[in-house]
């Protein structure tokens, strides 16, 4: 049952990182850019944040689960993080200051900054976990179960950015120093920020 949960939590973290969001989309940045070491280190740094984000998620599901305004809450977050990070990405492509290139060149605290700042892992745990417990898929009821369905999420996210990063970099020969693609990132946050804002106006 161990190996159980953390299977069926590898798999929807994997499958859950897929659609575009801030956080592989900066991997896909950085493998664009040849920087496949500062990619994997923001992976990792991804993939520690997740663990309590997903911890958080599971222990007090049922209290946020009960709560609209928290769980509209977290919608208009994740919309003014996204598109404060597009508008970021895309003013730091056009005019790089000292601090922005730091920060880009350090994969990690990049990574952790990010993911603390974009706790949208949370709302989505939320459901998931509480779907596949009504489903039986998941039985989570001691603390062995929990903590290895909450790896299994760390791991998944971390084997999807690695991926990413990856792939990334066998298209980047073809891209490298091409300054519309490295502001689609930053575009595609842009977008992906003022359609949440929109959703959560209306």
């Amino acid at each position: 049952m161990v190996l159980q949960v953390f299977i069926v939590g590898f798999v929807f973290s994997f499958l859950g990182s897929i659609p575009p969001g801030t956080l592989n989309l900066m991997v896909l940045q950085l493998g664009l850019e040849h920087k496949i070491k500062t990619a994997l280190r923001f992976a990792l740094a991804v993939s520690i944040v997740e663990y309590p984000y997903a911890w958080i998620a599971v222990e007090f599901e049922q209290v946020i689960t009960s709560s609209p305004v928290i769980m509209k809450n977290f919608e208009l977050w994740g919309a003014i993080i996204m598109t404060t990070i597009g508008v970021v990405s895309l003013w730091t492509v056009r005019k790089p200051s000292t601090i922005s290139v730091k920060l880009q060149d350090s994969g990690f605290r990049r990574g952790i900054i990010l993911s603390i700042l974009n706790p949208q892992a949370i709302p989505f745990w939320i459901a998931l976990t509480a779907y596949l417990k009504f489903q039986g898929w998941i039985d989570i009821s001691t603390g062995w179960r929990l903590h290895s369905y909450i790896l299994g999420t760390s791991v998944g996210a971390m084997a999807l950015l690695t991926l990413l990063a990856l792939l990334a970099k066998r298209v980047a020969s073809s891209f490298k120093d091409n300054r519309i693609i490295r502001m689609i990132p930053g575009l595609v946050l842009l977008t992906l920020g003022i359609l949440a804002f929109i959703k959560y106006l209306f």
